[in-house]
């Protein structure tokens, strides 16, 4: 089993689809058909124009472990995504209540 690692360098950089599909072992019609599903929205007009967040940069790579692993399709990809991303805001606010309690 291959494994995927991505690496965020700073918040404040942006990755161009060359950079993405570079990144995520992506190719460039992947990315195009994830964006133009909504899984991610990057800047820019023209896919050559693209310019994709940190935060689009790690739910690319996940939509692509998720539809590799569990062998979603589109729809289900944005869904499980979707809940992913509401799971992980959850956890967050329950450790900054924990910190305000103790």
């Amino acid at each position: 089993m291959e494994t995927l690692t991505i690496e965020i360098l700073e918040n404040s950089a942006t990755y161009s689809l060359r950079e993405v599909c570079e990144r995520n072992g992506m190719r460039a019609e992947q990315v195009i058909e994830f964006v133009d599903f909504g899984i991610a929205e990057p800047e820019g007009e023209s896919y050559r124009e693209w310019s994709f967040t940190p935060a689009q940069l790690f739910r690319l790579h996940r939509a692509l472990r998720l539809q590799r692993d569990l062998e979603l399709n589109l729809p289900g990809l944005a869904l499980a995504l979707d809940l992913l991303e509401e799971v992980d805001s959850l956890r967050s606010e329950v450790l900054s209540l924990r910190e305000r309690v103790e």
